[in-house]
């Protein structure tokens, strides 16, 4: 347990073990100030679990504030976020729950929950995925998100989809010849994709992610937004489909 949530939560803990009526301990005697601390600390002794409980309280109060201050943030940034006119939007674009992926394509959790998440959208059918690129974890993110970014630009949603799916399962160093193979693969045009991967026109979508993601207080990847809430983090597909039913339920 980390000394600062420790700390807290005896505070906590002696707040619950005082008498219900205010008193001022800067009043006391050094005396009457001693006696207190043993008091306070017999008594904590003798009932270890009233620490337990000051922890859970503390832990509850500060994941629903998170939670608010989360919801608060997807708020003010709603329009970046749901509607930037940039991001690839796939799933159903109608559909009555709408999720956003932060990703990294070299991040471990986003390979993990790529198909699960996939499978999540088609199985659903109803759902609006956007998907946010994000690449903090080297240049070989950074050269995988430009030709993303590029291919979305020059061929369009179709072609984005099958370089981010490809993308997402590729092992190798990310060099323009293995760019190259993979543009060849899927039947693409690669020089002007390449040509495109260090204009402006990639870099201002890059910066208004990272921007966004900097507003959101997100530093890693996976990061989930569905509708109001705010997923940091790896989510199985179990779990997922149980906030997808939540979400609807409260909308």
């Amino acid at each position: 347990m980390k000394r600062p949530l420790a700390a807290s939560a005896i505070a906590l803990a002696i707040g619950l073990a005082a008498p219900a009526q205010a008193f001022d301990l800067t009043s006391m005697t050094g005396a009457e100030r001693d006696a207190f601390r043993k008091e306070v600390r017999d008594y904590l002794m003798e009932n270890p679990e009233i620490i337990i409980e000051a922890v859970n309280t503390l832990e509850a109060r500060q994941a629903e504030q998170a939670a608010l201050d989360d919801r608060s943030m997807v708020e003010v940034n709603a329009k970046a976020l749901f509607d930037d006119g940039f991001s690839w939007v796939g799933g159903n674009p109608d559909g009555d729950v709408t999720l956003v992926e932060f990703l990294d394509y070299r991040c471990g959790y986003c390979r993990k929950a790529h198909e699960e998440v996939k499978e999540l959208v088609e199985s659903d059918g109803n759902i609006r995925y956007i998907v946010k690129e994000f690449p903090i974890l080297g240049q070989d993110s950074l050269t995988s998100s430009r030709f993303a970014i590029a291919t979305k630009q020059i061929a369009g949603d179709e072609a984005y989809a099958s370089v981010y799916d490809t993308l997402m399962n590729f092992n190798g160093e990310v060099t323009e010849t293995a760019l190259r193979r993979i543009g060849d693969t899927l039947g693409l045009e690669v020089d002007p994709i390449l040509e495109r991967m260090d204009t402006d026109e990639v870099n201002q979508v890059i910066q208004q992610t990272r921007e966004l993601a900097q507003r959101l207080q997100i530093n890693g990847t996976p990061t989930f937004v569905m509708e109001d809430e705010m997923l940091r983090g790896y989510v199985p597909l179990d779990s997922m489909r149980q906030v997808v039913g939540a979400v609807r339920e409260n909308g």
